[in-house]
């Protein structure tokens, strides 16, 4: 059978829904900067309303829940970071404020997990945070649940465990900068599309992780997540 491609083309990267069989396709990944204040006081920051930040992982970064994570290669001090995720079904670009949720097909539970020496060795030498944040694997994300489930949680405690003992423990309304804000401000810089992923931010309590943890986290309302360090 004849391709219109030079080398197999990549497959879509896609996420579970919940009560579908269907699957949710993943364009991008952002991921939004110290948007809990008592988490931009623990990594030595101003917790002030500073306009928000993005970096960005591969969609391939996902892992699915109940996985195995592989401890990354190149560091010794890797580190989770408990977030809700928004899950775009429509995107644009200058979204009003006001109409930036009509935008979101549902939400997530997700580990921005960052080799945090690799990430502080390019921050002294002002370079990107790329091998810090979007290495292999660095995305595990559990199902998204539609929005029609859920509404649009905007308060609820989100935690997380490390072998069952509690070490981020917040609540969405702590975010600096809420979900419709976001998308609004982030759609100022790039071309939202549908399948974008949103990690909106993480509490306090960030900290590193060694083979044989586990780590087991949630958001009320939204659901959990749990992955094994190998």
């Amino acid at each position: 059978m004849s391709s219109d491609y030079a080398i197999p083309a990549p497959p879509v990267i896609s996420l579970p829904v919940r009560g579908s069989h269907r699957r949710f396709p993943v364009h991008r990944i952002y991921c939004v900067g110290r948007n809990y204040a008592a988490h931009a006081i623990e990594m030595g920051h101003d917790p002030h309303r500073e306009p928000p930040f993005f970096f960005q992982k591969n969609p391939d970064t996902l892992l699915a829940n109940g996985s195995d994570f592989p401890y990354p290669d190149k560091s010794a001090d890797v580190h989770y970071e408990l977030e809700l995720v928004v899950a775009l079904a429509s995107g644009g670009k200058n979204i009003p404020e006001a109409r930036a949720l009509d935008c979101v097909f549902g939400y997530a539970v997700g580990l921005d997990m960052t080799r945090r020496d690799l990430q502080g060795q390019a921050k002294k030498m002002g370079r990107p945070w790329d091998v810090g944040k979007a290495f292999d694997h660095s995305a595990p994300c559990s199902e998204i649940v539609p929005v029609e489930m859920i509404g649009h949680p905007d308060a609820g405690n989100l935690w997380l465990k490390v072998n069952e003992e509690l070490r981020q423990n917040g609540d969405l309304n702590q975010m600096i900068w809420k979900v419709p804000e976001i998308i609004a401000y982030l759609s100022g810089l790039f071309t939202l599309a549908p399948g974008d992923l949103i990690f909106s931010g993480t509490p306090a309590g960030v900290g590193a992780t060694v083979r044989g943890d586990t780590l087991h986290g949630g958001v009320d309302g939204v659901g959990e997540l749990e992955i094994s360090v190998v």
